[in-house]
């Protein structure tokens, strides 16, 4: 919204009407000891009522900022400020005819200052400014004139001489006060404009990056789930190779998609740590686990060893600590055709020190301070060797510095790099409780009744085929009024919702099915869905669902989560029951 030069001269009055005031107590309490008698009291009442009728004439501008008056409304405002002022200075008159030489130059410092008070604070609308302007100007001109011709002293002309170079200059100060106060106006629009467009181009960012993610997982699901439910099938090793492709290939993919995902997050300064325990050794041999068949195939020995120092449990956040020290692995076995490479953990009394050390090709040093850049790698050239974004290493140092640490690189050509993570941790005192396994044990499934809401039929039967082999009873509807219609007819173990669905979404199904307290009130319902940014994760949260899982679907991990939500659930009702 503009906001006219009336609504920015009124707002400064309005604040400065308190100052006005008790300036006005002073000069009128000066007046009267210089030269005692009624008019300074009558001065200052007058001065009360003026300034009453100024601030509910001015009121309108500062209510609608944008509003510009009409011509009676102008005239209006403008006699109301020249009126105020001539009553203002009008105090200088008495003292300039009865407080001797001290009053007259009182009087004149009193105009001067008037003068430059208005001037200041008006020049941004024009007819405001000569309204206030010239009775302070008549008074300082016309008291020594009207002297001078009275008495006849007309050295009295100069006092009138002077408050007329006062006046000029004062003039030439407003208009590069105005010119200034233009251009810094000028300059702050610029500066607003520039940022409303970099808000909407952040805005258009993450939104493009939410259907981005949207679009690639809901194919992604098809393919890879497709991939997974061939893998129980009886396949020959050349099927079961291409299986293998299919897969490694959607994690690749899936994995570039969550990297951009978390640069835009931590650019973003939306990153959100988490706090839990976290036992080093058990995570570096779990993370050893994992990579040391892709390090043995590639003929390279993988050593994973922590210190005598090293707690045994930290407090840190275990899902970041875990992300770098995989990019870091991952890195490492990229770049390393021969030789080892060395994960070893230390304690220096407050932070953990973890460095994963190869002996592959090295970094050059004229490339070494760009690894950490985003989407560049050390082979940049048009012949690259590597594979890759350039997204993981920059992604691990902007998590280690969120979590109070810094991730450092040293390296030589030919003999390998080393790279070191510190990271200040607090040392718990207990271990982490190992989480039971119920999810995967045969059976968990067997007889619960499920239902789930896609609107996408492929997601509808990818969902059967995962789930009936472990005996639910699944109801599938394709959108959020139908799952609502359901979960009002009978009562479920489970619901799966999608988010995005025609009719109704899965977010307002929620809510509904929350709110309506019917049998599936208190019904775990978990989150299945392609939009997988932080903001979706919090709206599900706020809907009131109990786990939040995104596609493409892990199959182990959806049995596992269903799982958990039926037994919990179960132990919910029996103690109702109990009671």
């Amino acid at each position: 919204m503009s906001v006219t030069a009336y609504a920015l001269v009124s707002q400064v009055r309005y604040r400065e009407l308190k100052t006005r005031l008790a300036l006005a107590a002073v000069i009128g309490t000066t007046a009267w000891f210089v030269a005692p008698g009624v008019w300074p009291i009558v001065w200052f009442v007058a001065v009360l009522v003026s300034q009453a009728f100024d601030w509910a004439v001015f009121r309108r501008y500062r209510q609608k900022p944008d509003w510009m008056p009409d011509r009676g409304y102008l005239i209006l405002s403008c006699v109301t400020t020249a009126m105020g002022v001539a009553i203002y200075s009008s105090i200088a008159a008495w003292l300039w005819m009865a407080g001797g030489e001290v009053g007259r130059v009182f009087a004149m410092v009193q105009v001067a200052g008037g003068l430059l008070h208005v001037s200041l604070h008006m020049h941004q609308a024009r007819p405001i400014l000569i309204s206030a302007v010239a009775p302070h100007g008549a008074y300082f001109l016309s008291l020594p004139i009207v002297t001078a011709i009275i008495t006849g002293r007309w050295e009295e002309l100069l006092i009138a001489f002077g408050c007329l170079l006062y006046m000029s200059h004062l003039v030439v100060a407003v208009r590069q006060s105005s010119t200034t106060t233009g251009i810094l106006q000028a300059a702050k629009d610029e500066a607003q404009e520039a940022r409303e467009r970099a808000e909407e181009a952040s805005a258009a960012k993450s939104d493009f990056l939410a259907v981005i993610s949207h679009e690639i997982r809901t194919p992604m699901n098809a393919v890879i789930s497709a991939a997974n439910l061939l893998r129980r099938t009886e396949l020959t090793e050349r099927q079961g190779e291409h299986v293998s492709m299919l897969t490694d290939a959607g994690e690749v993919l899936m994995g570039l998609l969550n990297d951009v995902l978390d640069v835009s997050k931590i650019e973003a300064g939306k990153m959100v740590l988490e706090t839990d325990d976290v036992d080093v050794r058990a995570r570096l041999a779990s993370l050893a686990r994992l990579w040391e068949p892709r390090a043995t195939a590639a003929g390279v020995a993988l050593v994973v060893k922590a210190t005598d120092a090293v707690p045994d449990c930290v407090r840190t956040d275990p899902l970041r600590f875990q992300q770098i020290l995989f990019n870091l692995i991952s890195n490492a076995v990229k770049f390393t055709e021969q030789g080892r490479i060395t994960v070893s953990a230390d304690w220096d009394g407050a932070a953990l020190m973890v460095a994963v050390a190869d002996t592959g090709c090295g970094i050059p040093a004229d490339r070494l301070g760009h690894v950490f850049n985003s989407f560049e790698q050390a082979d940049a050239g048009t012949t690259r060797r590597y594979g890759g974004t350039g997204l993981g290493l920059s992604i691990s140092r902007k998590l280690a510095e969120i979590m109070g640490g810094a991730l450092t690189a040293s390296s030589v050509v030919g003999q390998g790099s080393v790279f070191t993570l510190a990271l200040p941790v607090q040392v718990s005192a207990s271990r982490p409780v190992e989480a039971a396994a119920t999810a995967t044990e045969a059976g968990a499934l067997k007889g619960r009744s499920i239902l789930a809401a896609d609107d996408h039929e492929v997601n509808r039967r990818i969902l059967a085929l995962l789930l009936e082999p472990h005996g639910c009873r699944l109801t599938l509807v394709e959108n959020g009024a139908l799952a609502l219609e359901a979960a009002s007819v009978e009562r479920f173990d489970a619901i799966l919702m999608d988010m995005q669905m025609p009719v109704m979404d899965g977010l307002e199904a929620t809510r509904r099915i929350r709110l309506g307290g019917g049998a599936n009130a208190g019904t775990p319902i978990i989150a299945l869905t392609a939009n997988a940014l932080e903001v979706h994760r919090q709206a599900w949260e706020a809907a009131g669902v109990q786990a939040f899982l995104t596609k493409p679907i892990d199959p182990a991990l959806l049995a596992r989560t269903l799982a958990d939500a039926c037994a919990a659930e179960g132990l919910t009702a029996a103690r109702v029951e109990i009671a």
